[in-house]
């Protein structure tokens, strides 16, 4: 029977290192049941997080051969075999254990986002054209993988400045709502620091819904931002009025 050899991340807050570990290949095998057949017959104190192992839960996120991907979503014959299998926790996130980070952080960011909150007398009539442009965005499983990949917080750590590209994602949604009556500007400006994305679009390249982070969310995001603080015809007739 052919084998692989993976070579997983071990340790914790203190330390660790990759150890390698021979896996036998099974035809349709996907990452995710590469290392479930590690933890089932030589590590079974291997940590590591999944829920749905359908691409949905967004929970087995890892660094697979140095690139942020959903394990359940990998398919092993995808993947080099010749050479070992490398598989890494996410590197924005502080480390719990072995393939485990803790990512709450990010729920500390979603409390800062204004909700949902209709226009005084709105009519709940939506164009087909304004559903499907929101509706991209709550296709988000909350993997986190484009959190991981951004260098803003993988490279700079920049948690207290920096909301990230899912939640980008999430005010997107929000603001392009045709009956929302709020204005998330300033806290995408202040709070968010939307400003320090410079559209590299590495989010957008490892989503696994493949939702169109850069152009469809966060572009349209600074454009807002821009408008509201920074066009020189809205700065004067704000002098002009005294606000």
């Amino acid at each position: 029977m052919a084998e692989a050899t993976l070579r997983v991340f071990r340790g914790d807050q203190k330390g660790g290192e990759a150890a390698d570990y021979q896996v036998p290949l099974v035809p349709g095998m996907v990452v995710l049941d590469a290392v479930h057949s590690v933890q089932a017959h030589q590590a079974p104190d291997l940590a590591v997080r999944w829920n749905c192992k359908a691409g949905k839960c967004g929970s087995c996120s890892a660094e697979v051969n140095g690139r942020p991907r959903l394990m359940c979503k990998t398919r092993m014959d995808s993947l080099p075999l010749h050479k070992p299998v490398t598989i890494f926790p996410m590197k924005a996130f502080p480390l719990i254990k072995d393939l485990v980070t803790d990512v709450s952080w990010n729920y500390e960011v979603n409390r800062k986002i204004p909700p949902f909150q209709p226009r005084p007398g709105v009519v709940w009539k939506m164009d087909q054209r304004d559903v499907d442009r929101v509706q991209e965005f709550r296709k988000c499983i909350e993997c986190f993988l484009c959190q991981d990949v951004c260098h803003v917080l993988r490279d700079h750590g920049m948690r207290e400045q920096f909301g990230g590209p899912r939640f980008f994602v999430r005010v997107a949604g929000l603001e392009m709502h045709p009956q929302d009556g709020v204005s998330r500007a300033r806290v995408l400006k202040e709070q968010l620091g939307i400003g320090l994305c410079n559209i590299t679009k590495c989010c957008t390249e490892v989503c696994p819904e493949e939702i169109h982070i850069t152009d469809n969310a966060i572009i349209p995001l600074k454009e807002r931002v821009v408008d509201e603080f920074y066009d020189p015809l809205l700065m004067l007739v704000r002098k002009i009025r005294g606000a």
